[in-house]
């Protein structure tokens, strides 16, 4: 068969057999098992310790989120001592710095709204070594331009060889319209750009991906270049200033294993290359069906982290996304209607549009700048869409304590 001919034939093949395909559809489940899942790490030293709880739902459901409240919980170590966690929010609990002998075993203790209780197992204190740096580059492994974070560490005492990290990251967002008046609602007056900025905020995010990695099969304890995120030259957190907080957990190998499934059941499932769905084996157990399933595993130990910022005059000449601003335009350029917003004889029209109680406006807009001539009154103003000229919209404008 001549090579034209092997084509022809693979394709007929190939047609044939997508043809023969019937869609399967998996009959629906009536199941209604509502599983514990138990997220967090009992903070060994000065910082505090917070647990968060909720129960699985299913994919279909319009529910994302079913947080455990009314729970009652508490850490215990085998020389009978056990420390409180108070409920801060909806299934999130929290204690002040426990400062836990590292010489004892501790567990946590779950008592539930409806009187179910869950232990986990009793685990020994393993506290993370220092973070050596977080440092980063460009391009990298990145298949569009951007920038790679990376952690660097070791443990000299050979105590630790599995490692979880996670990341927090904040950066500048600026409105589209840097506005310098405000309304009061009857009146458009000056605005205070120090007190009262809608022009710089902060946003933050924190890390989605379970981020591993080990020294176990190396020559060395050093863990050096690991990957944590990656971000494209396009967005806008390299807009202006960047700046990322690492965490670092020390895990005992059992704890490894269980993050490694976790991340291979949630992260790597898609394709018929990709790891099949495994059970996950955790470390939580209920008191009176040991069968039932708890997702979750306790680790204790103190955590160690390190924050770099980066501010983008380091960087290339990356242009940010701004498609959140499509479409954004000054109210004497409005295309609806570009006629009537302002008039320079004297009556200052736009101000319906601005000063909401006068007119009962629920989404007036935000004025930007005056009009009109140097050393005289304003004959009107610019002016547009909150979503255009305040980033609190998105963001805060109260920078972060830890801010640079």
């Amino acid at each position: 068969m001549n090579r034209t001919g092997y084509i022809y034939f693979v394709l007929i093949s190939g047609a044939v057999t997508a043809g023969c395909r019937k869609p399967y559809d998996p009959p629906p489940t009536s199941a209604t098992n509502r599983y514990l899942v138990v997220e967090g790490v009992i903070n060994a030293g000065a910082d505090s310790t917070f647990i968060k709880l909720s129960r699985t739902v299913k994919i279909a459901a319009k529910v994302v989120a079913s947080p455990e409240t009314g729970a009652a919980l508490s850490v215990e170590g085998d020389q009978n001592v056990s420390y409180p966690l108070t409920e801060i929010s909806k299934g999130n609990y929290a204690s002040p710095g426990l400062n836990l002998d590292n010489a004892h075993k501790y567990r946590l203790r779950i008592r539930t709204a409806d009187n179910k209780q869950y232990l986990s197992d009793y685990v020994e204190v393993l506290n993370s070594p220092p973070i050596d740096s977080v440092n980063y580059d460009l391009n990298g492994a990145l298949t569009v331009p951007g920038l790679n974070v990376y952690v660097n560490t070791h443990d000299q005492t050979n105590k630790v060889a599995y490692y979880r990290w996670d990341y927090q990251e904040t950066w500048v967002i600026h409105s589209y319209y840097a506005s310098y008046f405000k309304s009061n609602g009857d009146t458009v007056l000056g605005r205070n750009v120090i007190t009262d900025n809608i022009t710089n905020c902060w946003q933050s995010d924190t890390s989605s991906t379970i981020v591993l990695g080990s020294s176990a099969k190396l020559s060395s304890n050093v863990i050096s270049e690991q990957p944590i995120i990656s971000i494209a030259s396009t967005s806008e957190k390299l807009g202006s200033k960047y700046s990322i907080l690492v965490r670092q957990y020390a895990l005992t190998e059992d704890a490894y294993n269980f993050y490694v499934n976790i991340k291979k059941n949630t992260e790597q499932l898609g394709s018929i290359f990709d790891a099949l769905p495994s059970v996950i084996n955790g470390n939580i157990h209920s008191v009176a069906n040991p069968s039932e399933p708890v997702i979750g595993y306790v680790s204790i130990g103190s955590t160690s982290s390190k924050r770099i910022f980066i501010a983008n005059q380091k960087l290339p000449a990356w242009k940010a996304d701004t498609s959140f601003y499509t479409g954004c335009h000054l109210a004497f350029d409005w295309p609806t209607n570009p006629c009537c917003f302002y008039n320079f004889g004297g009556t200052n029209q736009v101000n319906y549009y601005i000063n909401y109680n006068t007119n009962g406006n629920k989404d007036p807009l935000i004025p930007i700048d005056a009009i009109g001539v140097p050393g005289h009154p304003p004959v009107g103003y610019t002016a547009s869409t909150r979503e255009c000229v305040d980033c609190t919209v998105r963001g805060t404008n109260k920078p972060p304590a830890f801010w640079q």
